[in-house]
Formats: structure tokens, sequence, C-alpha cells
């Protein structure tokens, strides 16, 4: 695996390069033969699981048979020129067909009107969606080694797709780091004379490589959804809220940094690209707020940056500060000047940032259809006739408006941040029953339903981007 990752990284330099017949055949026969079968065929898994991530184990596993049995034929010494090309031709028919067993794609048909070469390339770049959530959940121990000794191989070819379905946004780096270790971990211990103590043992080692993948998996899907621009506002509103008391000039910029770190490594198949790069970015963020906060200082005590980090991302809001009322961006300030939208939307940034350190509970969703709502209207109205006269009515609207929204679901996340489950869902019962009275209840039944359903969901800060877009 640690010689994929170089390969990995090679290929990715010449990429640019190598397009078209010779760049694609090449690519994986160099791929083939410097791996060995067995590795190319854990890597084959691994990158489509990731690419057709609501894909069956099924599919998956037509597709990679396909792949391997490619490889295997049109890559050994002495084979025909032509082999590969007409291999892959079969390859992208079948992908075509009705009955294709391979994972569906709603870009296929697309793909299919094309021809040759093009119609192949086509194929190779579809791409599902992240899942909403991972739905991997590791077995216990025992069902680990009972379905590990029925069959090796099974559990292995299962466990790599379940994995890298569930984490198809973490770096393949990271993903492929992850997958190896627990492998080796489960052969390890499942023939131990100790397994308890050995299984106990090993995943305090992997520990470290286990929250990397989960929290960069959620941060990657978040990059992916948002943008660089809009994943930036979405950790400053994060830090606004861990950390109130501290100011827009000493949080943006480290905003900006995690914004910088996602958009160069998501994508990296640089070994070591998220793991270096965080660090960095917690020894800053360390060396500015430790000082301003007590809980930030407790993070950063440690001597590993990286459990610094997961323990920062941990910190629950901080209470709201008494603080002055935010002054409001002019309009003149909103417009910018000469078209300068990075400036105009560190002033919209600015503006949200004071909204987030005065509103703790506001969960990330509501955060983001509110930048979405503000990069609307400065977009409409910067372009208008009479562009004072446009801001100054959104503006109104919005003051009518958005109060309410913002009470509702600082309540709503705040309870369900301080309150057990059941607790939560009899008070929040209890308040809709005051609010609508008149309400019949099966009315009273769905809103119920509703709320809960979007407190569990989307009030973490883990919450998944995309899914909870749809709940507000």
């Amino acid at each position: 695996m640690r010689a994929a990752l170089a390969l990995l990284l090679l290929l990715a330099t010449t990429h640019a390069a190598h397009r078209g017949k010779a760049y694609v055949r090449e690519k994986v026969c160099q791929e083939y033969r410097m791996l060995g079968k067995e590795n190319f065929r854990t890597l084959t898994i691994i990158s489509n699981s990731r690419k057709y991530s609501n894909g069956t184990f099924e599919e998956i596993g037509h597709l990679v048979r396909e792949i391997v049995s490619l490889a295997e034929t049109c890559c050994a010494d002495g084979a025909h020129p032509s082999c590969y090309d007409a291999r892959s031709s079969a390859l992208s028919v079948k992908s075509c067909r009705a009955d294709s067993p391979f994972p569906a794609h709603p870009g296929t048909a697309e793909c299919c009107t094309h021809e040759g070469l093009e119609r192949k390339l086509c194929l190779a770049a579809l791409r599902h969606p992240p899942q909403p959530l991972p739905r991997y959940l590791q077995p216990s121990d025992q069902e680990l080694c009972q379905a590990f000794r029925q069959d090796p191989r099974e559990f292995a070819d299962r466990y790599l797709y379940e994995y890298a379905s569930s984490y198809s946004q973490a770096p393949l780096p990271v993903l492929l780091d992850s997958t190896r270790t627990f492998l080796s971990m489960v052969s390890t211990c499942c023939i131990s004379p100790a397994p308890t103590a050995c299984f106990l043992k090993e995943k305090l080692q992997r520990k470290t490589l286990s929250l990397l993948t989960l929290t960069s998996n959620r941060a990657c899907s978040r990059f992916s959804a948002y943008g660089k621009d809009k994943v930036t506002f979405s950790y400053l509103a994060s830090l606004a809220q861990k950390v109130p008391t501290a100011s827009f000039e000493d949080l943006f910029p480290l905003a900006e940094g995690a914004a910088e770190v996602l958009s160069q490594c998501c994508d990296s198949v640089a070994e070591d690209c998220m793991q270096r790069k965080l660090s960095e970015h917690t020894a800053k963020a360390c060396a500015t707020l430790s000082a301003q906060d007590g809980r930030f200082a407790n993070c950063c005590k440690g001597k590993n940056l990286m459990e610094n980090y997961f323990c920062i991302l941990a910190l629950p809001p901080a209470p709201a500060p008494k603080l002055l009322e935010a002054p409001e961006p002019t309009n003149k300030e909103l417009c910018g000047k000469d078209g300068d939208v990075q400036a105009t939307r560190q002033v919209l940034s600015r503006s949200l940032f004071e909204l987030a350190r005065r509103h703790p509970s506001l969960p990330d969703a509501i955060l983001a259809k509110l930048y979405d709502a503000s990069e609307k209207i400065r977009g409409e109205c910067c372009s208008a006739k009479d562009a004072s006269a446009c801001l100054d009515s959104k503006r109104q609207r919005m003051a009518a408006e958005l109060p309410p929204v913002l009470e509702t679901a600082s309540q709503l996340c705040g309870q369900y941040a301080k309150l057990y489950f059941l607790d939560f869902k009899k008070r929040l019962r209890e308040s809709l029953t005051q609010t609508f009275p008149e309400a019949s209840a099966a009315l009273l039944e769905r809103l119920l339903e509703q709320r809960v359903s979007f407190a569990s969901t989307c009030c973490s800060s883990e919450a998944p981007p995309l899914l909870c877009a749809s709940k507000v």
C-alpha cells in the first residue's frame, strides 16, 4: 500500500501531459505492474467504492473483476497492442447496456451517446455524490474474527467496499492507510492467544488515524458541497461560536487557512498532506487563541498536534458574551469598489461572524443559508440601477422575517444540546402544543417529527451539509 501511494503521486504529476489512449493504457498497466495483482485489486476496490459510493457490493465486485481481468490480460508481457483498446471498448459497451451489472449512475446515458475514447473517458469521470451520513458500523471484535475466519478474502473485500463508500470524501492516502492498518489489526488479533488485549492495543495505536479519516471525510464533504469561499465562512462561524470573544481579525485568517488546507489536500495523493497541513494549521490556531480562551488553551496543551485539532473540533459552543450591538455594513461596503468580489465577501463574512458569535446555538445549516441569501441579495442589488434602494428594501424584509427564524433555530438546537433525547422531545411537544393550540393531533405530530429530525441531524457540528440544507 505504501507503494500505491508513491505510484499515485507519480501518476498525478504526469496526468496533464498524457491524455488519450496511451495515457489511459499506460496509467493502468504501470499501476498493475508496480503494485502486483493483489494490491492492484485492493486499490481498485477502494477507488471504485469511493467513486460509486451508493453502488452495491455486487455491482462494485463486477466492475473490479472486469478491470483486474483487463489489466491482467492486456498488461502482460507480449500482449497485443490492440488488446487494451479492444477490451476497454467492450467494457464501455457493457456499461451502456440496459442490463449492465455495473453501478448505475444518472450520467451514464449521456456518456453512452458518445463513441470510442470519448465515451470511455466520460464513463471514467462519473462519480456519485458523497453519502449524507457514513453507513459503516464496525462490528464487535468477536463478530470481526468470526467473519474473518469464515472467509478472509470475502471479509477484506466487503470491509474495503463498506468503509471506502462510507468515507468516500476522505483523501485517498488517508483511506488507504486506514484500511491497511485495520485489516492488519484484524489478521493479527484474530489469531492472537489474547485477542481482547491485542485489539485494545491496536485500536489505541490507530486512534489518531481513525479520527483523521472521520474528520477529513466530514471536512472534505463540506468543502465539496460548499466550495472554498463558503467553507471559509463556515469555519469562521464555528470558531466565532467556540471563542466568541476573539476578534474577526484573529479568526478570519485562521478560517482562510483551514479552507486552504482542504483545497490542497482533499484531492491530493501526497501521502501526508492532510495530517501535515492540519498540524501546521492547528499550531497557528493555538498560537493565536490559547491566550484568549481557557478551553482552547486546554486543547493546545498536548504534544500531538492532531489530537489537539480533534479536541478543538469537539469543543461545544461557548455561552454568548455580552457584546455591543454590531454595526451593519453600509450599502457602499456591500457593493464594494470596481467589482472587488473578495472584499465584499469579507464584509458579508464579518457581518455574519457578528451574528454567529451572538447566537452560539445556531447550526451551520442556518448560517450557510444566510450566507447564500446574503450573496444572492448582494448579486441582485449591486447590479441594479438603484443599488441602495434595493439593499434597503431587502434589509427591511430581513429585519422583519429573520429574528423569529433565528430564535426558533437557536432554541431548538440549544435544547437539543442540553437535554436527553426523550426530555427534549417531551419539551418540544409541550412547546408546539402551546404555540399551535388549535392544531390537530396529526399536524402537531408532523411538526414534532420534522423538528426532531432537523435537530438530531443538523444541530451538531458534523451535520451533513447537503442533507441539512434541504431540511432548513
